[in-house]
């Protein structure tokens, strides 16, 4: 067994109290997370990639220090609209006019693509994943819950939480730092904002109109659920009334979190979570992802190289790498350059961890007798544990291997005897590369991940392809046909409706 350095305890940035705070779960031994998973009205994209990837590494890590974690990530497959009164849009059923999809086929469609880009990230499953549409019951109870307790009402067959009310007794705006005074001052005039006796109070149920296609019967008419109450419902179920962490990406921090503590902490009569942590934007070459700027890269578009940003395909090895080299509470700005960069890189760490398994020490001595040496590498790997520690600081800790990694070619180039580092300190260290490198960041060889993921990763292009040609979206499917050929893959259309591909050989 390899023996560390005494490690510090861990410590969690938490946004509710601005500050780190030694982190202690609710129940010694268990931890229990939620982070809220993705609306599946269209393509996973690269601002998805980065509190997937982020709120994974924490899960392991947390095993890693001998937790038993329950991770709940949700799937938000009904509601999530803006706030316009009646006429509010749920994205889903929208999305689903528009792709001439039933609703839970649509939703099936953009999930399974969901689950591809998860697995190509090589992200662990979550314990539980819940769906909003599974947990209809569960909302409708808490909401009724809370209107008996005086902080909701119903208009016209909506149902709206009263923040105001809410405010009397509780501080509304403590996670976000938002002041209710401001916000009901500066809160935007909407289409059927007069249903609310305020402009802040925010929808728990929306009346659905007779064309809308995703409905459920309810006590205040045929509707669907508001976005936030789906959080608070899925949470409370599979974590309890209060939890240890919860995540997510600091574009919900309000209103979606906000409005998730206030409702919570009426139902259960507490706050619900103890430790809220949410990862910073991804920006690409300085400006935010947007539609306006035609920056929003998809993961299919990402990983193939077809977007107009990108000079190239990244591999996902390469993405997640490049998301961990940065701090989670960092804005990341995404670049070709910065890939490029992170693509060597990748490869030089894990070709010193190759290198280190290949070390034969049966000759050295079990202790090195350069004590400076020694001392600075078993510095270098007892800090991972450290900077880990610190709020989860992946930059850090590949900073250190990236000190370790010429130490290792030293080695393997005779220009650092063995007998300098000795056996115990060479197991140490090859252990840190597999422990931190591989089972606490997730990352892999790129070699390996490529190897047995080319055909899902055709399929994956190919029904894009078949879609957009179905559309009349030409200049997609182009692209993709393209693209591929330039990769030596040829796309053939058979006359069954059926596409194949053969590797292009010279």
């Amino acid at each position: 067994m390899i023996i560390f350095a005494a490690m510090s305890s861990l410590n969690i940035y938490n946004s509710l109290t601005r500050q780190k705070e030694l982190f202690e779960p609710l129940t010694p031994g268990h931890a229990g997370l939620y982070v809220c998973g993705p609306t599946v009205s269209g393509e996973s994209h690269l601002g998805h990639a980065r509190p997937y990837i982020t709120f994974d590494v924490v899960y392991r890590y947390l095993m890693f220090l001998g937790y038993k974690v329950r991770y709940v990530r949700n799937i938000t497959d009904a509601g999530h609209f803006e706030e316009e009164g009646r006429d509010a849009t749920d994205k889903i059923s929208e999305k689903s006019h528009l792709e001439k999809l039933e609703p839970m086929e649509l939703v099936q469609k953009y999930t399974n693509l969901y689950h591809w880009g998860m697995k190509e990230f090589n992200n662990l499953d979550p314990s539980i994943e819940p769906t909003a549409t599974g947990h209809i019951v569960e909302q409708i109870e808490m909401i009724k819950d809370i209107i008996a307790k005086g902080y909701a009402y119903e208009k016209n067959g909506s149902v709206y939480f009263d923040v105001k009310k809410y405010a009397e007794g509780h501080e509304y705006g403590k996670l976000s730092g938002r002041i209710l005074e401001d916000l009901l001052e500066s809160t935007r005039d909407l289409e059927g904002q007069d249903e609310k006796n305020n402009k802040v109070d925010f929808a728990l149920w929306k009346n659905a109109a007779p064309e809308h296609i995703m409905r459920w019967p309810s006590p205040w008419g045929i509707g669907f659920p508001g976005w936030h109450i789906e959080c608070s419902a899925m949470a409370c179920k599979y974590l309890g009334k209060q939890f240890d962490i919860h995540g997510g990406g600091m574009d919900l921090l309000f209103p979606h979190h906000e409005s998730e503590i206030a409702q919570s902490t009426i139902v259960n009569g507490e706050s619900p979570v103890r430790y809220w942590m949410h990862n910073n934007m991804i920006t690409i070459n300085g400006k935010k992802m947007g539609k306006s700027y035609n920056n929003v890269i998809k993961l299919t578009e990402l990983f193939s190289g077809n977007h107009p940003i990108l000079e190239q395909a990244y591999h996902p090895m390469v993405v997640r790498f490049y998301i961990l080299t940065t701090h989670y509470r960092s804005t990341l700005d995404f670049s070709n350059e910065a890939l490029q960069a992170s693509e060597k890189a990748l490869k030089r760490l894990m070709e010193a961890k190759s290198v280190l398994e290949q070390l034969n020490s049966d000759a050295w001595a079990v202790k090195g007798n350069n004590a400076d040496l020694v001392q600075k590498l078993n510095t270098l790997c007892d800090e991972c544990h450290d900077f880990m520690n610190d709020d989860f600081s992946t930059a850090k800790v590949l900073a250190n291997f990236f000190e370790l990694a010429p130490v290792v070619n030293s080695i393997k180039g005779g220009q650092i005897a063995g007998d300098e580092i000795g056996q115990a300190l060479l197991e140490k260290m090859k252990t840190t590369f597999e422990v931190f490198l591989i089972q606490i960041l997730g990352l892999k060889p790129i070699a390996e991940t490529d190897h047995g993921h080319l055909d899902e990763v055709m399929q994956v292009l190919i029904s894009i392809r078949q879609e957009a040609k179905l559309k009349k979206d030409f200049t997609t499917s182009d692209a993709i046909r393209n693209k591929l050929i330039q990769a030596g893959i040829q796309l053939k259309d058979e006359k069954d409706g059926t596409v194949s591909y053969t590797l292009q050989t010279s």
